[in-house]
C-alpha cells in the first residue's frame, strides 16, 4: 500500500502546489514528477529555489488581500452611512427671463420644514416672488389652470424662506420673474435653501 503519511505528500517542482500522495502529476498545471516532501531537502537548487519563490509569492498575495479588506472594513466603519443630500438643500445662482420661473422640488415629511434665502444680485432692486405648492396644486399651476399655493412671499428684492407642510407630499418651490415679457428685464437671484427635520426638535432655533 502506498505511503500516506505527511512526507509522502509532494509539491509540483513547477507551480509549488500540493501533490498528493497518489498523484503522478499536478492537479492545477499538469507538470508530471512531483517532488515528495521527504525529498524537498535534496532537490536541486535551482527546483528549491523555484518552490521557495513560489510560496513567498503566494503568501503575499494573500497578506496584501487580507490587508485590503481589513482596510476597507475599517475605513467603511469610520466613515458610517453614506449622506445623501437632499434636493431640497441646494444652493445656486439663477437667471430668470422676463416672466419666467425657476423650480426647486422634492418630498417633505409632514411636520419637518425647508429654510432659506433669496437675494436678487443683479440688475440692484429688481424683485421675484416665490410661491409653493404641493403635488395636486402644481399640476394644475403646470397646466395653466388657477392653482392655490401652500406659501407664498410677495415681490420682493430679498426674503427668508419658512416652509412647514402639516402633511407628507411632494412639494415644489417656484421662484419667478414677475417682470412682463415685453419688458426684456432678466433677474439674476441667488437661493439657498436647506431640509430640516423636526423630529427631537421644538421649534426652528
Amino acid at each position: 500500500m502506498a505511503a500516506t503519511g505527511p512526507e509522502a505528500w509532494g509539491a509540483c517542482r513547477f507551480c509549488g502546489a500540493a501533490v498528493r500522495p497518489d498523484a503522478a502529476a499536478c492537479g492545477i498545471c499538469g507538470e508530471t514528477s512531483p517532488i515528495r516532501a521527504a525529498d524537498l531537502a535534496t532537490a536541486p537548487p535551482r527546483v528549491r529555489r523555484r518552490l521557495f519563490l513560489t510560496h513567498g509569492l503566494r503568501t503575499l498575495i494573500v497578506v496584501t488581500a487580507a490587508v485590503g479588506l481589513a482596510y476597507l472594513l475599517i475605513t467603511t466603519a469610520l466613515a458610517g452611512p453614506p449622506v445623501v443630500t437632499d434636493p431640497l438643500t441646494t444652493s445656486g445662482t439663477y437667471t430668470l427671463g422676463a416672466g419666467n420661473s425657476t423650480v426647486l422640488q422634492g418630498n417633505i415629511t409632514g411636520g419637518d420644514y425647508v429654510v432659506g434665502n433669496f437675494t436678487t444680485v443683479r440688475p440692484a432692486g429688481t424683485e421675484i416672488s416665490v410661491a409653493v405648492y404641493n403635488s395636486t396644486e402644481y399640476a394644475r399651476y403646470f397646466a395653466r389652470d388657477p392653482a392655490t399655493p401652500a406659501y407664498t412671499i410677495n415681490d420682493s428684492a430679498a426674503g427668508r424662506i419658512i416652509f412647514s407642510p402639516l402633511y407628507t407630499d411632494f412639494f415644489t418651490f417656484v421662484f419667478t420673474n414677475p417682470y412682463p415679457v415685453s419688458s426684456h428685464l432678466n433677474v439674476t437671484v441667488y437661493i439657498t435653501t436647506e431640509y430640516e427635520s423636526n423630529v427631537g426638535d421644538d421649534g426652528f432655533g
